[in-house]
């Protein structure tokens, strides 16, 4: 009996293969919903995405955020994003692959943005997330910290918290933390 089910499989999958390509493999809704958002995004200048796994890997992407203003001018911060299968229906996870000073991702690269966590809702996007990470260079929140330390200095002393930025940014110390150069 067993030996049946394998021999009508094989029928199955020769005769899909009979124009000599591999078998498409079926999209999940999360992948076909990120494969829209990723067609139509709508990036600044300063954000570029890219594909390290290559274009058949769309739920593993990296995002290089560039900031034109702010504290952060002239810096490059590379984020890692990972699309769960439920996509849209949980957010993506974000990672900050690059050390940096800020209120609002700690030395690990986790990502303080209420988007990523209680305020995601299925109508966001791709776009949106990279727009919230892409705010938090250019507008930083000490009210809402991962790295309280980096919070109270922009909270109590901006002139201090841009010095912070800075050196970190140049590669140097914060304190006891070394962070590494990632300005252009």
């Amino acid at each position: 009996m067993i030996n049946l089910f394998k021999v009508k499989a094989k029928q199955r999958e020769t005769a899909e293969n009979v124009n000599g390509k591999a078998p498409v493999k079926k999209q999940t809704a999360g992948e076909l919903r990120l494969h829209k958002d990723i067609s139509e995004l709508n990036l600044p200048k300063s954000c570029t995405i890219s594909f390290p796994n290559g274009k058949d890997d769309l739920m593993n992407f990296e995002v290089t955020i560039r900031p034109d203003e702010g504290y952060y001018i002239g810096g490059t911060f590379l984020f890692s994003f990972q699309v769960p299968s439920v996509y849209p229906h949980e957010p993506p996870k974000v990672k900050c692959k690059t050390k940096v000073y800020h209120p609002n991702i700690d030395l690990e690269g986790n990502v303080c943005l209420n988007i990523l966590r209680e305020d995601w809702k299925p109508v966001l996007n791709i776009n949106t997330v990279i727009y919230g990470l892409f705010h938090l260079f250019t507008q930083p929140n000490y009210e809402d910290p991962l790295n309280h330390d980096a919070a109270a200095v922009l909270r109590d002393n901006p002139k201090m918290f841009e010095s912070n930025v800075r050196r970190a940014m140049a590669g140097g110390y914060v304190g006891q933390t070394f962070f590494p150069r990632c300005i252009s």
